[in-house]
């Protein structure tokens, strides 16, 4: 009798420990995919094109091939909404290189530099603070050519922001400071904070006149106290640059301050040309 309990303590251990590293596997994964998802690098393909709330993520099955999105390259169109050019070709290899700029981490005016000397247009997507507290900067954007773009005057979540006129402030607000500091009307190109998005966010967007724009190349770059190393960082950009790219980076960045000029040389080694985002179509 005492060995058949035993037994029987044994199979309910062993069934509970299975449970249990199920549930720790599911959730390791779910980890994964959130984080993936903010990288701008998801496992797999996912069709949320009809989903009320997204977090954009990419799924790179192929090296040196376009990435797919978590919603299809025409869905988006409709919405004047681009994660990559879809009119690229390996013929006329176009690449679209942009800058999120949360806040200003010093290496800013090191990163125009470069651009000034490789002749390369870029976006800068900033918030409400980077245009108030670093307006020679952003003078500086404008004046040398560069597409300076919405990304929202608050930086929140705005695919969940339901009522039209508050999405409609985050933007405007933005548009307000920018032209006060400038003197000129703010260009229409949205990115939405995080990549979280809704398809009406999208509409709304578009109704404003504004085209929105995602990514199909990123890398983890934004831990100011975590940055990747050069070999780790341009291992990865170089591995999946693709024509037609609309390339993330973080203006905050010092890995990317310090790579970007061998970056784009090599780049153009490869027979890549740099386009601006009014290009793009």
């Amino acid at each position: 009798m005492g060995k058949k309990i035993l037994l029987g303590f044994i199979a309910v251990a062993a069934l509970v420990i299975g449970i249990w590293a199920l549930l720790i596997s599911g959730f390791a994964r779910h980890t994964d995919e959130e984080a993936g998802a903010e990288s701008g690098d998801r496992n797999g393909p996912v069709d949320l094109a009809a989903a009320a709330e997204c977090s954009w993520g990419l799924s790179f099955q192929k090296e040196g091939a376009a990435p797919v999105g978590n919603a299809a390259p025409e869905y988006l169109a409709q919405f004047y909404a681009y994660y990559i050019d879809t009119q690229a070709s390996e013929k006329e290899k176009t690449i679209y290189l942009t800058f999120d700029s949360g806040y200003e981490n010093g290496y800013t005016a090191q990163i125009l530099d470069v651009l000034k000397k490789t002749e390369v247009p870029a976006a800068f997507f900033v918030v409400g603070n980077y245009v108030e507290d670093n307006p020679q900067l952003v003078q500086r954007m404008a004046a040398e050519g560069h597409i300076v773009g919405n990304h929202t005057m608050h930086h929140p979540d705005m695919a969940a922001i339901e009522e039209k006129e508050a999405f409609r402030r985050e933007l405007e607000e933005l548009e307000a400071a920018y032209e006060e500091v400038t003197g000129s009307e703010m260009k229409k190109f949205y990115r939405p904070p995080q990549g979280s998005y809704s398809e009406n966010n999208l509409r709304q967007a578009a109704e404003m006149g504004y085209t929105t724009i995602f990514w199909s190349l990123a890398h983890v770059d934004w831990y100011e106290n975590e940055q990747p190393s050069r070999e780790e960082a341009l291992n990865l950009l170089n591995r999946r640059i693709h024509p037609g790219a609309i390339v993330l980076l973080h203006s905050t960045s010092k890995t990317n301050a310090e790579i970007l000029e061998e970056l784009i040389e090599g780049w153009k080694e490869q027979g890549y040309s740099f386009a601006s985002l009014e290009d793009l179509s």
